[in-house]
């Protein structure tokens, strides 16, 4: 007899139901990032700047049921609007799946560790700072590959 697959596995994004679509996010912040996007040519920029609402030690939203009250431009991602954003990071499991891609090791759907992200080195936590402290945009840009 075989294995069972995950959920992930077996079952489209667009199929998913609100739990298993909601359990997908790793925790790991970088959609909370601000980008500043260059006016000419639309390019976008990843900066250290976090969404005031983002707890940069666990990679969650502080109020994630009533966060676009506070931040109205908060993006509420689903199947379709997911292919057509393009900062969504590389490593967002969403955007794995969407792309056909397992999940990388680290998440804690593979290996029940809600901290592996972080011990991996692949979340906020470290080198962001607040939007309320930030200053001028400008002077966060970072290297960093979200």
């Amino acid at each position: 007899m075989g294995e069972l697959k995950p959920f992930w596995e077996t079952t489209p994004l667009d199929k998913m139901d609100r739990a298993q679509w909601e359990s997908l996010c790793d925790g790991c912040g970088k959609c909370c990032v601000h980008k500043l996007e260059d006016d000419e040519t639309g390019q976008l920029y990843p900066t250290n700047i976090a969404c005031r609402l983002l707890d940069r030690r666990s990679g969650q939203c502080r109020d994630y049921k009533h966060r676009r009250a506070y931040v109205p431009e908060c993006v509420r991602l689903t199947p379709t609007l997911l292919r057509k954003i393009d900062w969504l990071p590389t490593t967002c499991a969403y955007r794995l799946i969407d792309e056909g891609k397992p999940l990388p090791e680290w998440h804690y759907l593979v290996c029940g560790d809600r901290e592996a992200v972080h011990r991996a080195g692949e979340s906020v936590r470290g080198w962001t700072v607040s939007e309320g402290e930030a200053g001028d945009f400008e002077n966060h840009i970072v290297d960093r590959i979200l």
